[in-house]
């Protein structure tokens, strides 16, 4: 299965939701802003990740966004100031 490389961002009134959110999305990937987190995720996790996201969040109320990004698109991206961007971070795991 594919990974995909995806921007996510929220907008979310409530702190204390908030805070879960950020938290959550902290677990799927890397915060890039306050709000905008990038994540590399296989499709089964970016639907888990959205059923989640769907139990914090205010649907009236609260907004969050996903974007998915196309390899050549990635590699064409433009930082100016002190952005960085996160460059995939391998795991490994002994069991």
């Amino acid at each position: 299965m594919a990974t995909l490389t995806v921007i996510a961002a929220y907008d979310v009134r409530e702190d204390d939701r908030r805070a879960r959110l950020a938290a959550l999305l902290q677990a799927y990937g890397d915060r890039v802003q306050k709000s905008v987190f990038v994540m590399m995720l296989e499709e089964e996790e970016l639907e888990e990740l959205r059923g989640h996201v769907g139990r914090i969040i205010d649907p009236k109320t609260d907004s969050f966004l996903v974007y998915r990004q196309c390899s050549p698109c990635w590699d064409k991206q433009l930082t100016v100031g002190q952005a960085r961007t996160p460059s995939p971070v391998r795991y490994w795991a002994v069991f």
